[in-house]
């Protein structure tokens, strides 16, 4: 038996050992495969485990809710492998492990080229579909490293960017994706996807965009969502037109009307499919609609069942609810006689969102914001975060170290002061249980009845944690 045989039936047997723990062996097993036959054997281990290949999600936001949402549809007309909420190549390999299939479906989240190697991943795992949800300002700093904005769209951009033949999906509303899928045109198909709609409205006064291409400043006719929407540039850039849009969102007795329509190409069946199906979401917010057309447009390009692609996707929609959004979503709770929200909320798009889920509490009534700060160095975040306190210009702030520095939480602080807040300052060590404990009395002991805690922090433990204590206390 040669050294890829052995090292694989090792790593599956790993596997299968530390299926039982409560990590589930997510990554172990494929740091094991990697660590002793090399990077390169993924190419041989994924041919081998995959009959018609792999599906990459990646973005800045919706990947967890748009991976779980496809792998669900997926799952329904083929056999699949899945990683979700795992971005590394470790649990990517884990997950080829772990059997045979037909399709594999993989949340890959990358924050720089070195840490998230995209080019090798695409070259060794060698995707047949990659899906962009949406690039936004997030985790400039990398393990200590700086890390631009440009430099962040790149490492995305690698996911695919040697990818021949396959299916690139792009979100055309966002002008960052839509630029990747423009420049894919003549080395595969490109399916856009979008909004089409006077039903969405941006709440927030729009930030500048810029161009991907030549740097200038954005034109809008549209604004959906922060730099979602229609735009174009006097370079020549313009967003797509989109394949598969929205083109009805509408609130209706607890409920979300969406209808859906377009045309995508399907992998499978090597042909363009229609579809034009009216759906009943859960009253997600716009960000949970992308997440939907995104997954939709995915299951639509690689089921091998075409025939079944309306039938699926009305079923499985109509019939979701909350469950879906993935374990740090933004929740409210009542306790006593407070409103609380609670969730991540660790990029300029994510703490609108949440805040959206509490507009009328926060911007008609006297309401807390416990704010948790980015890191040093990642002063965009900060920014981002900023100009959505401005708009809300709650009762007070709190402002709680997020991340690791405190020095940086006190100086974000301060700019807090400077822009004319009204805000105090609460300062936690970084130490997981002190800063839960910590937010956790700031809730009980706040003087207010509308109180909302979001902004950066450990992606979903901390902040589950939160939750479950505030929910156990309503309880009691």
């Amino acid at each position: 038996m040669n050294n890829y045989n052995l090292t694989k039936k090792f790593s599956q047997f790993t596997y299968k050992l530390l299926k039982v723990l409560p990590t589930g062996g997510k990554s172990y097993p494929g740091y094991l495969f990697i660590k002793y036959a090399g990077l390169d054997s993924i190419k041989k281990l994924a041919n081998e485990q995959l009959e018609t290949g792999s599906i990459l999600i990646t973005g800045t936001n919706g990947k967890t809710t748009t991976t779980t949402m496809l792998i669900n549809l997926l799952s329904k007309d083929t056999d699949i492998i899945s990683s979700v909420d795992n971005n590394t190549i470790y649990a990517l390999t884990t997950a080829l492990l772990s059997k045979k299939a037909n399709i594999g479906v993989f949340e890959y989240g990358i924050r720089d080229i070195e840490h998230g190697i995209p080019d090798k991943v695409q070259k060794y795992v060698q995707p047949k579909g990659v899906l962009y949800t949406s690039i936004s300002r997030e985790h400039t700093q990398v393990l200590g490293k700086k890390n631009s904005f440009e430099q962040y769209v790149k490492a995305k951009t690698l996911l695919s960017k040697d990818m021949m033949n396959g299916v690139v999906m792009v979100n055309t509303d966002d002008p960052n994706t839509c630029n990747i899928g423009l420049n894919k045109q003549e080395e595969g198909h490109v399916i856009y996807y979008g909004l089409d709609t006077d039903m969405v409205e941006d709440v927030y006064e729009p930030a500048d965009s810029y161009c991907p291409r030549c740097g200038k400043k954005l034109e809008y006719s549209r604004h959906y969502m922060n730099q979602r929407g229609v735009y174009s540039c006097e370079c020549g850039f313009a967003r797509h037109e989109p394949d598969i849009k929205v083109t009805k969102v509408l609130s209706s007795n607890g409920r979300l009307d969406v209808h859906v329509i377009g045309s995508v190409y399907n992998y499978s069946f090597d042909d363009n499919v229609s579809i034009d199906v009216e759906l009943s979401l859960p009253l997600f917010g716009t960000h949970n609609v992308y997440n939907t057309l995104a997954s939709l447009t995915a299951y639509a390009c690689f089921t091998p069942e075409p025939e079944n692609i309306e039938s699926n996707i009305t079923n499985y929609f109509n019939s979701l609810d909350f469950s879906i959004l993935p374990p740090g979503r933004f929740e409210v709770e009542k306790l006593g006689d407070k409103l609380v929200g609670i969730g991540q909320g660790d990029n300029g798009d994510a703490l609108k969102v949440n805040v959206l889920f509490m507009k009328k509490e926060l911007f008609n009534s006297e309401a807390e914001f416990i704010y948790c700060t980015p890191d040093a160095n990642e002063e965009e975040i900060f920014e981002d975060h900023l100009k959505t306190l401005k708009t809300v210009n709650p009762t007070h702030i709190t402002v709680v170290p997020g991340r690791v520095s405190l020095d940086a939480a006190e100086k974000y602080y301060e700019k807090i002061v400077e822009s004319g807040l009204n805000a105090s300052y609460y300062p936690i060590e970084y130490d997981f249980d002190k800063r839960i404990k910590g937010i956790v009395k700031l809730i009980n002991e706040s003087e207010y009845s509308n109180i909302i805690v979001t902004g950066c922090g450990e992606e979903q433990a901390v902040w589950n944690i939160i939750k479950n204590k505030i929910k156990e206390e309503n309880k009691n």
